[in-house]
């Protein structure tokens, strides 16, 4: 599982009213960061104090305290980092020979 991040408190609360988790209280943390994987329709999630996790890596994060469907989760934590990118020129080559074809 890959791992990201996010530490835009408006975020953050957002996803907690989403997932409606009563047990974190946002208030405990200074610069909360909510860091989050993606697994089978699953989010992963585990909130790190942003000092702590810049101390010890983002890259050594290899676990999480909470589960939630990802159905509840806001929409920008089940978007995929990577956008695919489409090759749409051959789709116009078409549409230019649909049109001539409309034309005659």
């Amino acid at each position: 599982m890959e791992f990201r991040q996010e530490n835009d408190r408006k975020k953050i609360k957002e996803f907690l009213d989403l997932v409606e988790n009563h047990k974190i209280e946002l208030r405990y943390f200074k610069n909360p960061v909510l860091v989050w994987a993606n697994s089978d329709g699953v989010c992963h999630y585990s909130f790190w104090e942003e000092e702590t996790l810049q101390k010890y890596g983002f890259a050594n994060v290899d676990g999480w305290d909470y589960e939630e469907d990802l159905l509840f989760c806001p929409d920008w934590v089940a978007d995929d980092q990577e956008e695919e990118d489409f090759d749409d020129d051959d789709d116009d080559e078409d549409l230019g020979v649909f049109c001539d074809l409309i034309r005659k």
